[in-house]
């Protein structure tokens, strides 16, 4: 098992054969070079956003009453920021190196290769301008707007021709297990974003959702788990395959590992989507079947850790004085705690305990942080000397970045640790006599604002070491001299080499040696999971019960939704009860999924910050609404929700109706033929005027065609469409985050 095989060996250090002519041909530096700066810039940007947010958490007047930069328009911006923009440009970055060597010839295209780094980095500047302005799809990971989702595919489909052009035009005849994860990224990313995109236009910039309610919760966190895992995961194992065995001068430890990590990991992984919706109204097969791929998940991610880790065997002595593989230590060991937790956090029990709580936010962050960050930051540090042709400016400095880093990472992740386990057991927490013993969701809320306090200071550490990491690589540039390309020999390929000797003419050495076989059968492993798991859940349907009372919205709900979508409310706020006495007391009944079959798309969140909204149709005044938007701790002293003042003045558009309700009955929402032409706008009158009426009762004033009175038969309309149990009336000041 742990003999090195030619396969993995650093291919540069390999003789060049004479078996044929030799070929001259040169390297492509310069677009390595692009895409490493705006790795670096766009890594700033977006952990300065996820501070911003992370001190909203217990300063929330820290937006300044801005409606641009209020914890939920900016949260999107930090995940994709930190997602597509630093990790993206770090993924591109390293393929383009590594696979130019490991193919031994040059990018496909340079137009091509100029094509994506210009076209993504338009695609980033777009999603920093829309999402503030509210433009937001809603769906995690997948926020951006549809004129922008299809910028993402025409870009993607760029890279793809790119990396599967260099790979027909390889001079070496097979294919080293980065490239493997490579191909997968390519293709699992375009049917995942292609199959999550399927949207309905409603104007430039308004869409919904082509799948409803639980449908398009299966669907989205089929792309959002595997998203991390095609994204996050199997382009930075594929970086991690190529830059640790040159680093350290070693063979990977295993090739048969390395085999298996591959297949069975692109197999497993894209099962495990539904384990984001335990509990949920999704049907219990389907809830079931993700557990048990998730627990799977364990074999093939602690294979890849470990494949790593070996391939140090010898090499601690070099570790410890060079701070790219310190670095590169710390990444593939988060990557083995994250992938060990992430299973463990999809068993039903612990999730039970876990899910919405601030667990979920440390785990994630210690793949973000440690796995994706670190290995980042380990390939920066091993490429600018060599782009450069010098040596690293501070080793100093950069040993000072990787303790910096780490200590903000533990700063981070344990509070966060701290307040999920708090969070979970005081939600569930019942006294002696059979009542929550915190039935005030804001007295848990002020629990953990000292870990909210304590992530802030992680994040202030962290980007510290990413400046001080900004010096070292512009310092570093400064001292030495770009070499735009770097010329490289090798013999062309020829078509009739014989099989390798010691190798069976059918086995994988003999794969790696068809790019195109390798990637029809990666394709196939890759659909069995989706396929086997969506298409029941629209051709049975026993999986979504259907409930006669359930209407759709009203166009002025209709509009109130939107608004509530743009202000980005579901990242506070869940509207999902789960079958647990401790959230049949606190909000009432538990969630069906017949109640969701009008929801384009779904909001179910994912953390709950604030109570959850599923039940609170009916519980308040709209006088308590109204004031509440206005100033949060006016109804609920020491809230933690930013002031939502700006509603109560913005006239509500109703303009854009005609086209939005159109879009919903093309989806499936049965509004009447013509509603949109004269009937709604009649009803959306009369319901703004009893909404007004009703805040006089409060003594307050409102004009009806303000975006507030929207929001209020929004929420108004929530869990009323069948009948809630009572829910414990202290209840009543729980509604502030």
């Amino acid at each position: 098992m742990s003999s090195p095989s030619p396969a993995l060996a650093p291919l540069e250090s390999r003789p060049v054969p004479t078996t044929g002519p030799i070929e001259t041909f040169k390297y492509d530096n310069s677009i390595v070079r692009a895409f490493a700066i705006a790795t670096v810039i766009w890594g700033v940007v977006g952990m300065s956003a996820g501070l911003l947010i992370a001190i909203q958490l217990f300063f929330p007047d820290a937006n300044l009453n801005l409606q641009f930069i209020t914890f939920g328009r900016i949260r999107p911006v930090h995940t994709n920021a930190v997602i597509f923009a630093f990790v993206g440009n770090g993924m591109f970055m390293g393929i383009y190196y590594s696979l130019q060597r490991l193919c031994k010839a040059r990018l496909f295209s340079d137009a091509l290769s100029w094509f994506h780094f210009w076209g993504w980095q338009a695609i980033i500047v777009s999603a920093a301008i829309t999402l503030p302005l509210g433009f937001t799809t809603s769906k995690e990971y997948a926020e951006l707007e549809w004129p922008i989702k299809i910028a993402i595919a025409v870009v993607w489909v760029a890279f793809t021709v790119n990396l599967i052009g260099t790979i027909l035009k390889r001079r070496e005849r097979h294919m080293y297990v980065a490239i493997w994860f490579y191909l997968a990224t390519a293709l699992t990313v375009a049917v995942l974003h292609i199959t999550n995109s399927m949207t309905m236009p409603a104007g430039w910039f308004k869409s919904y959702s082509m799948y409803a309610g639980v449908q398009d919760a299966l669907v989205q966190w089929w792309y959002g788990h595997n998203a991390v895992a095609f994204f996050l995961t199997t382009p930075y194992l594929g970086m991690m395959y190529y830059y640790l065995p040159k680093a350290a001068n070693r063979p990977v430890f295993s090739y048969r590992l390395s085999i298996i990590h591959f297949w069975a990991l692109i197999f497993v992984y894209i099962w495990a989507g539904p384990h984001h919706l335990l509990y949920t109204a999704l049907p219990d097969w389907a809830q079931s079947l993700g557990m048990v791929f998730s627990v799977m998940l364990v074999a093939p991610s602690w294979g890849g850790m470990l494949n790593g880790l070996l391939t140090l065997r010898g090499a601690w002595d070099k570790v410890r004085q060079d701070p790219m593989l310190k670095f590169m230590v710390v990444a593939v060991t988060a990557y083995g705690m994250a992938t060990l937790e992430g299973p463990t956090l999809a068993v039903k029990s612990v999730n039970a305990l876990s899910h919405y709580t601030d667990w979920t936010i440390a785990h994630v962050h210690t793949g973000a942080l440690g796995w994706n960050g670190f290995l980042t930051f380990s390939v920066l540090y091993w490429l600018f000397p060599r782009l450069y042709n010098t040596k690293l400016w501070s080793v100093k400095l950069a040993n000072y970045h990787f303790w910096i880093g780490l200590l903000g990472m533990m700063f981070y992740v344990i509070p966060m640790y701290m307040a999920g386990v708090t969070e979970g057991l005081m939600w569930k927490q019942f006294n002696k006599d059979g009542f929550l013993q915190y039935p005030n969701f804001l007295e848990i809320v002020v629990h953990v604002l000292p870990m909210y306090r304590l992530r802030a200071i992680g994040g202030v550490l962290y980007l510290t070491g990413v400046v001080l990491m900004v010096i070292n690589l512009y310092r570093t540039a400064k001292s030495g001299v770009f070499e735009p390309e770097t010329e490289a020999q090798a013999a062309a390929l020829t078509k009739t080499a014989p099989a390798d000797e010691g190798h069976h003419p059918w086995g994988h050495r003999w794969l790696e040696a068809k790019p195109l076989t390798f990637t029809v059968l990666a394709v196939l492993a890759i659909l069995i999971g989706g396929l086997v798991e969506i298409v029941p859940m629209y051709l049975i349907k026993e999986n979504v019960p259907t409930i006669s009372s359930v209407k759709p919205y009203s166009p002025l709900e209709v509009l109130g939704r939107d608004i509530y979508i743009r202000e980005g409310c579901l990242a506070c706020h869940s509207q999902m009860v789960r079958p647990f006495r401790s959230e049949t007391e606190r909000y009432g009944e538990y969630s069906k999924a017949g109640e969701f079959v009008f929801d384009h798309p779904f909001l179910w969140g994912s953390k709950r910050i604030g109570p959850d909204l599923h039940r609170v149709g009916g519980k308040y005044p709209d006088a308590w609404h109204y004031n509440h938007m206005d100033d949060p701790r006016s109804m609920s002293p020491g809230s933690i929700m930013p002031r939502y003042s700006w509603l109560l003045t913005q006239k509500l558009d109703t303009t854009s109706l005609p086209a939005r309700l159109k879009a919903l009955r093309r989806v499936g929402v049965p509004y009447p033929d013509g509603y949109e032409n004269g009937p709604a706008q009649k009803d959306l009158t009369a319901q703004s005027a009893k909404i007004v009426e009703n805040l006089k009762i409060g003594s307050i004033t409102a004009q009806p065609d303000r975006e507030i009175i929207a929001v209020i038969a929004y929420l108004q309309r929530l869990g009323t469409d069948i009948k809630a149990a009572p829910a414990t009336p202290v209840v009543k000041q729980t509604a502030a985050k």
